[in-house]
């Protein structure tokens, strides 16, 4: 495969296993929706940070330990699922809070809480791990010089941030949010839900590679 056909194939890839449904997808619905565009945006941050955690142990070899290792694979696995059901467990036990302001909720979440929750979230998925695993071994060439596999995580970084930024600000717009306005609290009970459901299938999923 040429330079630019790896570049290309790796780009296409990338894009598609950021726009996937997934955890990440699903907190930043949450937290875009339940609480503010700001708090969408910072949580966008904290899943891209978790990115460059999973690029940086992949290109110095541990991913391929964790990916190889059926103990801490699992380990790792059955800790992000309990987070995912931690985070949905909160949501189904949260109480309406009245009247809502469209752009900022009444109890919105710290700076340090959303990037806490975003990064939590996307450094506990198992099959993040799996993907730079099989990325880095199965599609970047063996050749590539370790620079280029660095520049290639680093666009997984911007790429992860814009998408997931893009999402909150289209989530969290004024019209959006006015429509939902009324079934906020469902709408939170509704995500707490799904991310029950995401975490119970994090942790029922097997290794594939």
């Amino acid at each position: 495969m040429s330079f630019y056909a790896q570049i290309l194939s790796i780009t296409i890839i990338q894009l598609v296993a950021i726009m996937s449904p997934g955890p990440d997808f699903a907190i930043i619905c949450r937290n875009s929706l339940v609480y503010s565009r700001r708090t969408g945006i910072y949580s966008a941050l904290g899943i891209s940070l978790g990115i460059l955690v999973h690029v940086t142990y992949t290109l110095v070899g541990i991913g391929v330990i964790i990916s190889k290792s059926i103990v801490l694979f699992s380990f790792i696995k059955l800790l992000g699922a309990a987070y995912l059901i931690y985070i949905g467990y909160k949501s189904l036990k949260a109480q309406p809070s009245g009247k809502i302001n469209a752009t900022k909720s009444k109890h919105d979440l710290s700076r340090q809480q959303a990037i806490r929750i975003g990064f939590i979230t996307n450094i506990l998925n198992p099959k993040v791990t799996l993907f730079f695993f099989s990325l880095f071994t199965q599609v970047i060439s063996p050749n590539t010089p370790v620079s280029i596999r660095a520049l290639y995580g680093l666009q997984m970084f911007v790429f992860t941030l814009g998408w997931f930024t893009l999402l909150a600000v289209a989530i969290s717009h004024p019209i959006v949010k006015k429509r939902f306005l009324s079934m906020s609290h469902y709408i939170e009970k509704t995500m707490g839900v799904i991310l029950i459901a995401l975490g119970i299938k994090v942790a029922l999923e097997s290794a594939r590679y």
